[in-house]
């Protein structure tokens, strides 16, 4: 069952504290790497995929945000005056993002698809009468600018399960993925993360994920910046 989906939310609102200096004056989406801001780059996929009702919420330097998305059409901007984190951003911007499935990209994060845009894999890969989420998981092995221990295992029917304490998972959270509304029924008020809504999908049989098939980066750190925009340069035909 392939997913139409015309909404999306791009969580834009971050401190960027392992970004400082840069990120004193300058918000982390806002952060160029080889030539693009990191939001502009999630906003061109989002583009392709044929996304027409976009919301970025906003904090940090949130006039800067503003002032560099006004000549793009079609943005809602949701400000968070205290920060929410995932879920509460998400929860606050619902009453934009439609009744229907919708999209949630970190802006903090690059990639390049494969054969097929990830976000159009992600829409086919979509069943609305079995997931309330659907996660874009990338492998550590090849993720640039992770060293972490992963955070999921994934069986062959795309069912993940949380890498427990002292495991090394071989798939860490790509930052891309759809939500359904339906998630955020009894959702928690005020600040909170995704990650409780996560769980209660894994624990329901409501969460499922696909494999990223083309390049992911993160850009943690100042120190990342240089080496990410030469690897991205060099993908660049």
């Amino acid at each position: 069952m392939t997913a139409h989906l015309h909404h999306a939310m791009v969580l834009a609102a971050g401190l960027g504290l392992r970004m400082r200096p840069i990120t004193d004056h300058t918000p982390k989406p806002l952060v160029e790497v080889a030539g693009r801001t990191m939001l502009d780059r999630a906003l061109d996929h989002l583009a392709v995929a044929g996304t027409s009702h976009l919301v970025v919420n906003t904090h940090w330097l949130a006039d800067k945000v503003a002032s560099h998305l006004s000549g793009r059409p079609g943005i809602t901007l949701s400000h968070e005056s205290e920060l929410l984190e995932t879920g509460g951003g998400v929860a606050k911007a619902l009453p934009h993002l439609g009744t229907d499935p919708f999209y949630v990209v970190n802006s903090d994060i690059i990639w390049t698809d494969g054969a097929v845009p990830a976000l159009k894999r992600l829409a086919l890969a979509w069943d609305d009468d079995r997931m309330d989420v659907l996660l874009l998981l990338t492998p550590t092995a090849t993720a640039m600018g992770y060293d972490g221990p992963g955070d999921f295992f994934l069986d062959g029917h795309g069912l993940p399960r949380r890498r427990r304490d002292r495991e090394v998972a071989p798939l860490l959270f790509a930052g891309v993925q759809i939500l359904s509304p339906r998630l955020f029924q009894d959702a928690p008020s005020g600040k909170f993360s995704l990650n409780v809504l996560y769980d209660r999908a894994l624990e329901a049989g409501r969460l499922s994920a696909i494999v990223h098939d083309g390049r992911w980066y993160h850009v943690g750190t100042p120190d990342a910046l240089p080496q990410v925009e030469a690897a991205i340069e060099a993908e660049t035909p």
